[in-house]
């Protein structure tokens, strides 16, 4: 479990970015943290595996106070992929990224060889093996990058903006693979712009405006309130602009409710 409990920090420029936050992440989550630039998502998630520290409050993880421990031992715990993949590339190839965290756990190099094996069919990567990450394309840097967290297994995952560059195909491949791994245990936390993408995959959303925690639930309740996207200055899902539009009972992001309540009203309308 993570608790963040009241905290600020403010950047050395005078910056406030994060403003008395509260939340709580229960064991196998899935959930996804949305608003606008400057809202203080990158820099929430920092501090989950300390790479930024409270300045004011606490961030607990499974129980560790964030502030007494190191990055290192964290990152065990927390494996975060960086929204810049060139912020975590520098291995000779592909291979060799994928491995290293694995190496330096002291992981078997059996075991090794087939989680690496497994992260390079997963992310389509199995063509690039023996290439030097730095000279793939944005979208591979990017797939390199969330493989080599994957690839070690943190039990909480932690991915910012991770459908950067990727198209709808690798978008759902993404989406099947972080479910999976959920599904077997693992709390996933996504940071993304991407709201088609929380609207179609994840159960839970947070929403976040001037460092402040303004809503929080399941998405599909969250998503489909004007007043919370105009609050956080998000463009809405289609489907939930759809349903305003044409000025439904219940908004909804679910397409089959969304037919079904067209129905109702065109049955109304005849009758």
């Amino acid at each position: 479990m993570i608790r963040i409990e009241c905290v600020t920090y403010s950047y050395s420029e005078g910056i406030s970015a994060l403003d008395g936050v509260d939340l709580e992440i229960g064991d196998s989550e899935l959930l996804a943290i949305v608003g606008e630039n400057g809202a203080g998502k990158t820099t929430l998630v920092k501090h989950l595996n300390g790479l930024l520290k409270p300045q004011h409050g606490r961030v607990l993880v499974e129980g560790i106070d964030t502030r007494e421990t190191t990055v290192a031992t964290l990152a065990r715990k927390v494996g975060l992929v960086f929204q810049n993949p060139d912020h975590m590339l520098f291995a000779e190839t592909v291979e060799k990224e994928l491995a290293f965290a694995l190496t330096n756990f002291g992981v078997p190099p059996e075991e090794i060889a087939k989680k690496v094996e497994w992260a390079l069919i997963e992310f389509s990567l199995s063509n690039y093996r023996d290439r030097s990450p730095f000279t793939l394309s944005g979208g591979e840097k990017k797939r390199v990058s969330l493989a080599s967290v994957l690839c070690y297994g943190p039990k909480i995952i932690v991915l910012d903006e991770p459908t950067t560059g990727q198209d709808n195909l690798q978008k759902t491949r993404l989406a099947s693979t972080l479910t999976r791994l959920n599904r077997q245990g693992e709390t996933v936390i996504v940071v993304t712009h991407d709201i088609e993408f929380v609207a179609d995959f994840i159960p839970r959303v947070v929403v976040m405006s001037k460092g402040r925690v303004i809503a929080d639930g399941p998405t599909e309740e969250i998503l489909v309130r004007k007043d919370i996207m105009d609050a956080s200055s998000i463009l809405p899902p289609q489907l939930a602009e759809l349903s305003w539009e044409i000025g439904l009972n219940t908004p909804s992001i679910n397409t089959a409710m969304i037919v079904e309540e067209i129905r109702h009203m065109l049955g109304r309308t005849n009758k």
